[in-house]
């Protein structure tokens, strides 16, 4: 499968319709293009990127304003359902049946995305196991954690064997060890299928994505491989020794990353910018995808 987006645009309300000081209100996305091949994509930015946006148009949810989105080189819009039987979805807001038990959840999704019910019930056993949730199935979905409802969701999504599968905030909400868990199961399911996963939380597709897209005010700023993007920024990443009592003045004059903890030597900082530029015996360190996201959105809410 291949998913091809050119130039989407999508603006809220009225099209050129002004605000009352004469202004055109901000486009949610504006001139989004890129081609998705098999693979897992992180799409990174802040809240109001973007990033729900363009999830929704791809699942079309929404319609976009102008711009195209082509499967396998046709418009999706034209596809109907034999585009909507390829894709899977997992929303962000756990919108749940709470007295549904999973298995009556499972089965419901599975009726509504077409699926005989034969081949439901034999794929849902199959991802009951995949999740972990097997011993479960019959408990109702409102005495579930976080973690098993995000589970739900994935298995949800999964049904029907989708070539194109789109992750909003999978991790959101979830403790340390479920945030692995489930960063380990979209690995897993991500063979041969096009996985969009987006979210806020870098360590979610730092060590899985093929490639990730960093998206501010509905445009699409910079993309690649995690590992092109650190070393694109190589040089561009610093660590300095202070005193206690110099702390307070680096955070106020520098792009401060990370503080570590105190030692007999001193605190450790890390900043952005050159060991040059910042001068004071500072020392170059290798950059990581959080010094990425962080050079390019700095303080804006996360």
């Amino acid at each position: 499968m291949e998913l091809t987006i050119e130039r989407l645009t999508k603006t809220y309300g009225k099209p050129r319709r002004r605000h009352g000081d004469g202004s055109v209100p901000e486009p949610a996305l504006n001139g989004f293009t890129y081609r998705f091949v098999p693979g897992i994509y992180g799409l990174l930015g802040p809240n109001g990127a973007g990033k729900s946006t363009l999830m929704n148009i791809i699942t079309r949810n929404l319609d976009q304003t102008s711009g195209d989105v082509l499967c396998d080189g046709e418009p999706i819009a034209a596809l109907k359902e034999r585009y909507r039987r390829r894709i899977g979805y997992m929303p962000q807001q756990q919108g749940m049946y709470d007295s549904f038990s999973l298995l009556r959840f499972l089965q419901y999704m599975a009726a509504l995305k077409g699926m005989p019910a034969r081949e439901a019930d034999g794929q849902i056993l199959l991802l009951l196991d995949r999740v972990n949730l097997a011993s479960e199935a019959r408990q109702r979905l409102g005495s579930f954690s976080g973690g098993m409802k995000q589970r739900a969701l994935i298995a949800q999504a999964l049904l029907g064997n989708p070539s194109l599968l789109l992750l909003d905030e999978p991790t959101a909400g979830l403790d340390p060890k479920e945030r692995i868990r489930l960063r380990n199961l979209i690995a897993e399911v991500a063979l041969e299928k096009i996985v969009i996963l987006a979210t806020h939380v870098v360590s979610d597709v730092e060590g899985i994505a093929k490639e990730v897209l960093f998206l501010k005010k509905g445009s699409l700023i910079l993309s690649g491989s995690p590992a092109k993007l650190c070393a694109d920024m190589r040089g561009g990443v610093s660590e300095i020794t202070v005193q206690p009592g110099e702390l307070p003045a680096v955070l106020r004059d520098r792009r401060v990353i990370g503080v570590a903890p105190p030692t007999d030597e001193g605190v450790s900082v890390r900043v952005l910018g050159s060991a040059d530029e910042i001068g004071g015996g500072a020392r170059p360190v290798a950059p990581q995808l959080e010094d990425v996201y962080l050079s390019l959105f700095g303080e804006e809410t996360a």
